[in-house]
């Protein structure tokens, strides 16, 4: 069983109208009802909760992160911010969405600002697989069209990825890192771009299925922490390995 936390802002929902009538539960209800039949043991947690619902007891023992975030990326606290990076550091998966891109963990996880190209004018996307053989692909057919959904384009101010997984085009001739995969610490952080607050695109089972991927590549390795500092020799100084 992994113990997943979808973590949401929970803003969109309560002040646009348009935003309600496609999550009228809030993004992070389509996901976790999305995602129920996988095998996830999940809650959910937004931001107006007391330490935006990611208390120590929440993230100690989440397996996998997924976030969500737009317009109230300040609000976020920096202690919270940095919390969720160091347990990813520490272990947890991470799964950033759309435009969790300019998240605080995120970017502080990136070292770079992550700022990229949008333009929102109901355009389809079209996101290829690029590396079929990956886990986090397993099940998709190529591609996954959306016939709208908001544009990302390049550049994209990330580190290279350690893997590309989805690459999308756009309508307008753009083109986009949509799935990308890194490495940090002992963490493993998915980030995948489709998901504008007032498209259905999370009802979408193919994006589903992505996520639900992500999440099982991500649940963390039951290996022995690595440990740091001043080490003894492990044989006599005088012995050499023949």
């Amino acid at each position: 069983m992994i113990n997943v936390t979808i973590w949401n802002e929970f803003v969109h929902e309560k002040i646009h109208d348009e935003v309600r009538e496609v999550y009228p539960d809030g993004l992070h209800m389509a996901l976790a009802n999305g995602l129920g039949g996988e095998g996830f043991a999940i809650r959910t947690a937004t931001l107006d909760q007391p330490e935006h619902g990611l208390s120590d007891e929440v993230l100690n023992s989440t397996d996998v992160l997924i976030w969500w975030g737009h317009m109230a990326h300040d609000r976020v606290s920096d202690e919270i911010s940095q919390k969720v990076a160091q347990r990813v550091l520490d272990g947890m998966g991470l799964i950033v969405l759309h435009s969790g891109h300019f998240s605080k963990p995120f970017k502080a996880l990136m070292g770079t600002s992550c700022d990229l190209k949008w333009r929102e004018a109901n355009e389809q996307e079209i996101i290829w697989c690029v590396n079929p053989s990956h886990p986090i692909a397993e099940g998709i057919n190529g591609k996954i069209i959306l016939e709208k959904e908001e544009m990302y384009g390049e550049f994209f101010d990330i580190p290279v990825p350690d893997e590309l997984v989805f690459v999308s085009n756009f309508q307008g001739g753009e083109v986009f890192r949509s799935g990308c995969t890194f490495l940090r610490g002992s963490g493993k952080i998915f980030y995948f771009r489709p998901g504008h607050e007032t498209y259905p695109t999370f009802y979408n089972p193919e994006i589903l299925k992505v996520i639900s991927n992500g999440v099982k590549w991500a649940y963390p390795a039951r290996n022995v922490k690595p440990e740091f500092g001043f080490s003894e020799p492990v044989r006599s100084l005088g012995n050499v390995l023949v």
